[in-house]
């Protein structure tokens, strides 16, 4: 037995990651799946009549041991990779895989299931009950509890495969993101390229034992190159590097794993009786129907069209008048787009970033959930750390009660893979009488400090690390009874309200006067730096919706349709991108062998929910301006029907509970500028 399957002699009963092994792991999973079963065998083997308690409580709270074992190594496998753990991971899916569907699939289990859930009328239950009652009965009907036995076999091997090839697909986004490198000798090559990343570029050449600079595809570095250096050929080489992932007919392609994921994924849907992947995923969404989602996407689509096509226009004009170019191409768009914004609004991320030192930006976070919602942050080193450059906080309430533990991961490395994103440890959950709080992690991938600069955060970072302190919050202030409704276990098109709406506070003077101040000076931000950038929080919104929009309904174009003809990946994605493209398409360059939200992460089908919680936020927000940004009793509403409720209740009713009606599109098309 080894240390992931005993309880965690910890402070907090944090995860002991200094003391596991790699070779662990494996093992671990085996136990735990042994155990998980003997819990699910004695719900089975049961003697006395099904109850609420004996079925449907005690089916939440088995599995804890493998649950925690799955998240602390899966999210290592995002954040702290290497050869080793992947290769576990390519072993220990298809188990899980196998052991879900042992309890999906498992007849004597869904009989009780079935019979709590025919009974309910006759039972008292509160709200979450009844609503973790509902799920857990359509876990099972959803999953192929009635299907025929040849049917469940083939189910089984369905989704063991889909387990093995959204890992590939990921592990080769990851190997070919690591894989190439722009090495600079000529320092004119950088020309445009501002000093910290110019300094950021040439310690990581040093750290491999290179001269000159070195250019990456992860974030940090891509993302000045491609906004700031002069060098067309070079933004054009380095475009078409990213733009390629997947898409290099190698031992890393992508193509025919696409093909595969879409095709088994419609086959899996037909199977239990749905049309395609998308009727089967929606049924389970806010949106419902992929024919509901389609007609989101193409009304929005209507109203950026044309504000999209005015600011290509006027950006293909300036282009032409700054530097004479004839066809704006896609490596030129955030090139010529940062220098038409400083031209309107004489703004420039160069000038804001020494406002938006990351320790600075990760206090004012913490001090506006502390305005908020009553919390307190404090850095403790008394807990382990998968890796030095994280940070660890212990969460408090106003009464000095613990709320969570909070990890902060915030830069790029090998073994970690490009993005943001929030995750947990360990789940809240009241069990025995115990509030069990939650172990929740952000993970972002911001500038590294230099020998001359602290960590400076462009805008847009600023924004992405508010927008996952939002998830994290709707983790750390959770308070169910039961785990799987807990936190961010909310319908996929409902969990980007929170994370959205905080980065509204980004653009308020009363939230950045708290935490943008000059990191030299010690100066506020000044007031025309904070209208600027409100004048320029609109800039390209069209351009920027109509993107959105396209991959949402590229995401649609696979799941909504029986892809059992697509042969050539790249052809059906030109068409997909048909209504929304500006640029020319680049022939050599693929989204969709690279499109990891759905085709690895949990998005498919459901990518347009970015758009989808826009609207909700857009309307969430006005009703904090209308009273304040930091009022009392908005913050309080909005934390009590929306934060702490997880999945307990349908969304639409929280929102309602929190708004007082339902959420008008129209806030949205405000905020954007898009309302004629």
């Amino acid at each position: 037995m080894t240390i992931l399957n005993k309880a965690f002699n910890t402070p907090y009963n944090t995860a002991p990651f200094s003391e596991i092994k790699t070779e662990d792991y494996l093992p671990a999973f085996k136990e735990g799946i042994k155990k998980s079963k003997a819990e699910i065998d004695a719900i089975t083997t049961n003697t006395e009549a099904p109850t609420f308690k004996n079925t449907i409580e005690a089916l939440d709270y088995s599995g804890e041991e493998l649950d925690r074992l799955s998240s602390i190594f899966f999210n290592l496998n995002s954040a702290e990779t290497n050869d080793e753990i992947q290769k576990i991971a390519q072993e220990v899916s298809p188990l899980l895989s196998e052991f879900g569907n042992d309890i999906t699939l498992n007849e004597a289990l869904f009989k009780r299931v079935k019979a709590v859930y025919d009974s309910k009328s006759t039972l008292d239950l509160t709200t979450e009950q009844a609503t973790l009652l509902d799920k857990r009965y359509k876990g099972f009907s959803r999953n192929g509890a009635n299907l025929a036995e040849d049917k469940k076999t083939k189910l089984r091997a369905i989704d063991k495969e889909l387990s093995q090839l959204k890992l590939k697909f990921g592990e080769h986004i990851l190997a070919e993101t690591n894989a190439y490198e722009l090495h600079l000798t000529n320092e004119n090559d950088l020309s445009g390229l501002p000093e910290g990343a110019k300094e950021a570029a040439k310690q990581l050449a040093e750290s491999k034992d290179k001269d000159g600079w070195l250019i990456t595809l992860d974030y940090p570095s891509y993302i000045p190159f491609m906004t700031y250096t002069d060098n067309r050929k070079l933004r054009e080489e380095l475009s078409k590097a990213f733009g390629r992932k997947g898409f290099q007919n190698n031992e890393l392609d992508n193509q025919d794993i696409v093909l595969k994921i879409a095709k088994l994924r419609f086959e899996r849907a037909q199977l239990l009786g749905y049309k395609t992947h998308a009727h089967f995923v929606l049924e389970e969404r806010m949106a419902q129907t992929p024919e509901k989602v389609t007609s989101f996407l193409n009304e929005l689509l209507e109203k950026a069209k044309p504000a999209a096509k005015d600011e290509f226009k006027a950006l293909e004009d300036f282009a032409k008048d700054l530097d004479d170019i004839d066809q704006l191409q896609k490596w030129d768009s955030g090139y010529y787009s940062e220098k038409l914004k400083q031209k309107l609004f004489n703004l420039d991320d160069e000038q804001l970033k020494p406002y938006f030192k990351l320790e600075n930006v990760i206090n004012g976070a913490f001090t506006v959930a502390e305005k908020l919602f009553g919390l307190q942050f404090e850095e403790i080193d008394t807990i382990d750390k998968y890796h030095e450059d994280v940070l660890t906080y212990k969460v408090t309430d106003a009464d000095g009660e613990l709320v969570s533990i909070f990890y902060a991961d915030f830069f790029p490395r090998a073994g970690k893979r490009n993005g943001a994103w929030m995750t947990s440890y360990k789940p809240q959950m009241i069990k025995d009488g115990k509030n069990e709080r939650p172990h929740i992690s952000n993970v972002c991938n911001f500038t590294k400090p230099t020998k001359s600069k602290p960590s400076l955060l462009t805008f847009n970072e600023v924004t992405t690390l508010f927008h996952e302190f939002g998830h994290g919050l709707h983790g750390m202030l959770a308070n169910t009874t039961y785990p799987s409704l807990s936190g961010t276990s909310v319908y996929w098109d409902f969990v980007e309200l929170p994370s959205q709406v905080l980065e509204n506070w980004c653009y308020e003077k009363e939230a950045l006067e708290l935490f943008a101040t000059h990191y030299e000076t010690g100066e506020v931000i000044p007031m025309e730096l904070i209208e600027k950038i409100k004048a320029s929080a609109t800039f390209h919104e069209g351009m920027q919706t109509l993107r959105q929009l396209s991959f949402g309904l590229l995401d649609m174009s696979w799941h909504g349709v029986d892809p059992s003809e697509i042969k050539d990946v790249k052809a059906y994605e030109v068409k997909a991108f048909g209504d929304t493209s500006l640029y020319p398409d680049v022939a050599e360059n693929c989204m969709s062998t690279a499109f990891s939200h759905i085709f690895q992460g949990g998005y498919s089908s459901g990518y347009y929910s970015y758009k989808w919680a826009e609207v909700l936020d857009a309307d969430a927000f006005e009703y904090f301006k209308e009273e304040g940004i930091f009022n009392k009793t908005v913050a309080d509403k909005f934390k009590t029907f929306v934060l702490s409720q997880g999945g307990t209740e349908n969304p639409m009713t929280l929102y309602k509970k929190f708004r007082g009606q339902e959420p008008k599109p129209e806030a949205l098309l405000r905020r954007a500028g898009l309302l004629k």
